[in-house]
């Protein structure tokens, strides 16, 4: 049976106050923020005051040029714009239904799954339900678990690392991302046979961000093998600049081998013969436990569990 005892519903909680801790978050300043959501000062502080009185704690420290949250006051924020994204997902499928549509469903991806789970998946919603309407990030998984979070996103197909509060995320793993090593048609080291690292070691190496698990494991490779990590490198994530820079240099570039035949089977790059021991942990679909799925996520899931049994050999449950 529903509880409709929350205590939101008996401290007669105000969306306005919600909007006015996110515009507090952002402006750090309670003048700015009442001109933001056009209210006065006065009843801007008096919505503020209201929300501690009932919690019983200060949410923001005043201070001579603004205002700043306290821990209660973060807790709150994080809150207060997971459930004002919720409500603007309500309006928009609301809206959806109205104009004949099926809703919409926003994805998150990392590249790899980016290039060759997700196009079979949206292309056979699409087939079924074209007004179903999908919008999608290709982005780290950092960013797309805080995304996830504050309710901008439905579904991932991403990765969990230990550092990341799993309490309320639901994983189904896919697989492990293998790399390898990319270069140019025509690189002079296409046709040495044998190769090794120590073959390399001196090369020019495109390699991802320092501080990157992929980094850091492709720098560990070189010391497992008793060799120094290359010195002349260009650190970057942006795949266009990557294969622009191997298109005219003999750079070497490491990058997710799902990627890289993605660009070699158009003839951008090749890929070179070289062992890379370096692959990065399994990724697989990621969704909340405290969020229902909407009509169009549930469709748009298991369009993703079943392109996985094409793409990667894994069977998932639908749901």
């Amino acid at each position: 049976m529903t509880n409709y005892t929350h205590w939101f519903i008996r401290a007669r909680l105000k969306t306005r106050q919600l909007l006015l801790l996110v515009a507090l978050a952002e402006e750090g300043n309670i003048h700015r923020a009442a001109q933001v959501l056009n209210m006065t000062q006065p009843a801007a502080s008096k919505l503020l005051k209201d929300l501690e009185d009932v919690l019983e704690v200060s949410l923001f420290d005043r201070l001579p040029r603004g205002m700043r949250p306290t821990w209660y006051g973060e807790t709150m924020i994080r809150h207060a714009r997971v459930a004002l994204a919720s409500l603007n997902q309500a309006h928009d499928e609301v809206m959806a239904l109205k104009a004949g549509r099926f809703g919409q469903v926003n994805v998150g991806a990392i590249t790899a799954p980016g290039l060759v789970l997700l196009p079979p998946a949206v292309a056979a919603v699409k087939h079924d339900q074209p007004n179903l309407r999908i919008a999608l990030e290709i982005e780290t998984s950092p960013v797309l678990l805080d995304r996830l979070e504050q309710g901008k996103l439905d579904i991932l197909v991403a990765r969990l690392f230990a550092e990341h509060d799993k309490s309320k995320l639901r994983y189904e793993a896919l697989t492990e991302e293998p790399v390898c090593a990319m270069v140019r048609p025509g690189h002079p080291l296409l046709g040495m046979a044998g190769l090794t690292l120590r073959d390399v070691v001196s090369a020019a190496w495109i390699v991802p961000p320092a501080g990157s698990v992929l980094r850091h494991r492709f720098e560990l490779m070189y010391q497992e093998e008793g060799l120094p990590p290359p010195l002349n490198v260009i650190e970057t994530a942006a795949l266009l600049f990557i294969t622009r820079m191997l298109q005219q240099s003999d750079m070497i570039a490491v990058l997710a081998t799902d990627v890289a035949r993605y660009y070699a089977s158009h003839g951008i790059v090749a890929v070179l013969p070289l062992a890379m021991p370096c692959h990065m942990d399994a990724f697989g679909i990621i969704t909340r436990t405290d969020r229902l799925l909407s009509p169009a996520a549930k469709i748009m899931m298991n369009a993703l569990k079943a392109a996985s049994l094409t793409v990667y050999g894994k069977r998932l449950d639908p749901d």
